[in-house]
C-alpha cells in the first residue's frame, strides 16, 4: 500500500498534491485538519512528472472515500493538473481546489527525447504541449512564464487536443491565481479554465491577487524555502491570496451550501 501522510478526521476527505517538488504536505495537510478536515498527502510520484498513470491516485482518493462524507483534491502547480484531471474523470469528487493551476496537460518534466505526456490514463499517454527547445531566456535568474506563453504559441495545433476537459467537472472548483506569477502564467491558465466552464454552465469561483505570485500561502503555513526557480510574488503578498482563498476553501471543507465571505 502507498504510505500516506493523514492528519485530522473530520467528515470531508482532502487529497492534498504538491508540485514538482514531490514532497509530502503534512504542513498543509495540519492547517486543514485544524479547519475540521481528514487531509492526506504522499509523494504521488517518483523521479519526475513523466507518464504518471491517473489510476495511481485511486488507492489515496478510496482511501479518504471510505472515510469521509465529501471528498477534495486540492493541488498545486503540476499537482493542481493531477487534481483537475480527477475531477474530471471521478464523480465521487465533490470539489477540487487548484492553486497555480494548468489549463492543458504539459509535457513530462524530462530532458529526454522525444518528449511525451506527463500523464497516461488506461495505459496511452494523454495528448499534450510540448516545451519549445527553441526558447531562450532573457531575464537573469530564468523566469519560465515566457516559456510557457512560447510553448503555447508554438505548439497552438497541440493546445485543443491537450486542454484539461473542465466541463466535465460536476463538483465545485476553486482557482486560486497569482498576478505576479513567474513560472507560468497561472492568471491566464484560470481565465481559460472558467470561460470554458461558463460557456458549458458551470460556476467556478477564482481568487487571484495582482501581487502574489506561484506559491501560494494559507492562513496558519509558513512560506516556503528559498528556491532555485523563481516564483514572483513576495511572502507578504502570497499570504495575502491565501488569505482571500481561505473562505472560499473552508466553505469547500464543510457539507454548508452557502458561500463563505
Amino acid at each position: 500500500m502507498t504510505e500516506i501522510f493523514v492528519a485530522g478526521d473530520g467528515p470531508t476527505g482532502v487529497l492534498v498534491l504538491a508540485g514538482s517538488s514531490g514532497r509530502v504536505e503534512s504542513a498543509r495537510c495540519g492547517v486543514l485538519a485544524g479547519s475540521g478536515a481528514t487531509a492526506a498527502s504522499y509523494r504521488w510520484f517518483g523521479e519526475a512528472v513523466d507518464l504518471v498513470p491517473l489510476e495511481s491516485f485511486e488507492e489515496p482518493l478510496s482511501f479518504l472515500h471510505e472515510r469521509c462524507d465529501r471528498l477534495v483534491v486540492l493541488g498545486t502547480s503540476r499537482g493542481a493538473e493531477a487534481a483537475l484531471l480527477l475531477g474530471s474523470m471521478h464523480s465521487e469528487i465533490d470539489a477540487v481546489v487548484a492553486v497555480s493551476a494548468p489549463h492543458v496537460v504539459w509535457a513530462a518534466l524530462s530532458t529526454d527525447r522525444p518528449q511525451r505526456s506527463s500523464w497516461t490514463r488506461a495505459g496511452e499517454p494523454l495528448s499534450f504541449v510540448p516545451y519549445d527547445d527553441d526558447w531562450e531566456p532573457d531575464t537573469d535568474p530564468v523566469e519560465f512564464a515566457g516559456m510557457y506563453e512560447q510553448n503555447l504559441e508554438t505548439y497552438a495545433d497541440r493546445v485543443p487536443a491537450a486542454r484539461i476537459p473542465v466541463e466535465r467537472i460536476a463538483g465545485d472548483v476553486l482557482l486560486v491565481a497569482g498576478g505576479d506569477d513567474r513560472l507560468w502564467p497561472s492568471c491566464d491558465f484560470a481565465d481559460d479554465i472558467v470561460a470554458r466552464r461558463s460557456a458549458a454552465g458551470l460556476d467556478t469561483t477564482l481568487v487571484s491577487h495582482p501581487p502574489a505570485g506561484h506559491r501560494v500561502v494559507l492562513p496558519g503555513e509558513q512560506p516556503p524555502p528559498p528556491s532555485h526557480l523563481v516564483h514572483g510574488g513576495t511572502p507578504e503578498a502570497d499570504a495575502a491570496l491565501g488569505a482571500l482563498a481561505w473562505p472560499h476553501l473552508e466553505k469547500l471543507l464543510s457539507d454548508r451550501p452557502e458561500v463563505a465571505g
